[in-house]
């Protein structure tokens, strides 16, 4: 919430902060229940909404997911969990896709992109882009031009660190017609890798009524940032890769994904009703967020690459090295599966 907040703020004058805007889910404010006043949620932009039929996929970023002040027995926790993040530089958290033929969803969870090795997981990946008929080439190339972006941003800043952060990728399920009016088609259903385990998507609304705006008596500074993680925060659960939110009194919280939780900064009044600047659905930008117009054959639109989970985010004077690398290697393994 801190983050988004400094993000987002009404006076934001920092050009990086605001070019960093371009790749983040639109923010709303914060939700809270009549029922329950003290639990904060954050309201983020849904950004699967405008598609049909969305494939999502939740890929955390950087060579290392836990933070400076993580415990010993953290850290030993988290390498354990993937000893590879290191080298390989990203991990799949988890994918949703869609598959032509039999109109329905395949999903992949976190113990799925854990077992991707240096050598499966460009397969691995590629599964992302697999409607089941073809290798959504279309997709991956509008993919590439938005991870591009988001490269050229963190190349061009010091001034931040990010730990355990995902990025986010939706494109739209509909394969594309082809000139002649036709669905595109490439691989025949028999080349289905024989792994497609299904499991049942865990679908989430998002709430459209009652948005509170929360009286916050703190400074969004990086220097109040950096203090917070020294104290230690208490995290709330964020959901799966389709969540919008997260709660502040989880009582069991993931790891993977979470954000920050501060209770006790709820008004004491809370309007029914909105007044945090509009409603979602009015606010929502359809179009291209990199930099740059992407060629129209590469149907850049019909693709989000978004940043996303920012409960570990610190102060720097340098370049994120961790980040940018595992930017970099995501980039090198989507050029393999284009062109393969």
């Amino acid at each position: 919430m801190q983050f988004y907040s400094m993000v987002y703020a009404d006076d934001c004058s920092d050009p990086c902060l605001m070019d960093l805007q371009h790749h983040l889910p639109k923010y709303f404010g914060t939700w809270s229940s009549p029922e329950s006043p003290n639990e904060l949620y954050l309201k983020l932009e849904d950004v699967t909404r405008r598609f049909q039929k969305p494939c999502i996929m939740d890929v955390k970023i950087g060579q290392k997911s836990y933070d400076p002040y993580a415990s010993q027995e953290k850290r030993d926790q988290q390498i354990k969990k993937y000893p590879l993040m290191e080298e390989i530089g990203f991990l799949v958290l988890g994918m949703r896709v869609y598959k032509v033929r039999s109109d329905d969803y395949v999903s992949y969870d976190q113990h799925y992109g854990r077992g991707l090795l240096k050598d499966t997981i460009r397969d691995g990946l590629s599964k992302f882009f697999y409607n089941g008929t073809s290798l959504r080439k279309d997709a991956i190339t509008a993919s590439i031009l938005k991870v591009q972006n988001i490269l050229r941003w963190f190349e061009g800043q010091s001034q931040l660190t990010f730990y355990a952060s995902s990025l986010l990728f939706v494109y739209e399920g509909l394969p594309p017609p082809s000139p002649e009016g036709q669905l595109l088609r490439g691989l025949p259903e028999t080349t289905r890798p024989a792994d497609d385990t299904c499991y049942e998507p865990n679908e989430e609304a998002l709430e459209h009524n009652n948005n509170v705006r929360v009286a916050v008596p703190l400074d969004y500074s990086l220097s109040t940032m950096y203090a917070m993680h020294r104290k230690g925060c208490t995290r709330g659960h964020h959901g799966n890769v389709t969540a919008t939110g997260g709660t502040a009194t989880d009582p069991n919280p993931r790891e993977d994904n979470n954000t920050w939780t501060c209770p006790g900064l709820v008004s004491a009044e809370q309007p029914n009703g909105n007044s945090v600047k509009a409603q979602l659905e009015e606010e929502v930008d359809v179009g291209d967020r990199g930099w740059g117009v992407p060629r129209p054959e590469t149907r850049a639109s019909d693709v989000e690459v978004r940043m996303i989970d920012f409960a570990h985010v610190f102060p720097s004077e340098s370049q994120d090295q961790g980040y940018i690398y595992g930017l970099k290697h995501l980039l090198e393994v989507l050029q393999q599966i284009l062109h393969q």
